[in-house]
């Protein structure tokens, strides 16, 4: 099935429709797109993926959980933004629970963002400290 549905007349997609069109608008929206989850991630990993395994502060905190699964948790690094309505879990504030990002979050210094979606589902839940899912 086409998503034609997907697009505006004039085969603009809708977050383009708010598109800053003189100065003023630039002035009262400097980030017009900020927060939108638009194109791919490829820009992403062409820096290259950091992960729990990598960083050491994030290592030790999760002593527990072996280095092979350790090395198949993606850490988002300081300054990337969190992927708008994803859920995400910061492993340095675990108690804390998992959250639905906004799109004006980014990734602070101190922090150690996971994606739900970038993780197996086992490890998701060994990296809440959930052991028995079916529990709950």
């Amino acid at each position: 099935m086409d998503r034609q549905g997907d697009r505006t007349h004039g085969g603009r997609m809708p977050q383009e429709r708010g598109a800053p069109r003189d100065s003023f608008d630039r002035d009262l929206n400097p980030d017009h797109m900020a927060g939108q989850n638009v194109g791919g991630r490829e820009a992403d990993r062409e820096v290259g993926i950091r992960t729990a395994y990598d960083c050491k502060e994030v290592h030790r905190a999760l002593d527990g959980i072996p280095d092979d699964e350790l090395k198949q948790v993606p850490v988002l690094r300081e300054g990337e933004r969190l992927q708008q309505g994803a859920t995400y879990l910061d492993l340095f504030r675990r108690e804390a629970g998992e959250f639905r990002a906004t799109g004006d979050v980014v990734a602070e210094p101190g922090t150690a963002y996971v994606a739900k979606d970038q993780v197996a589902y086992p490890t998701w839940n060994r990296l809440r400290g959930v052991e028995d899912p079916e529990r709950l």
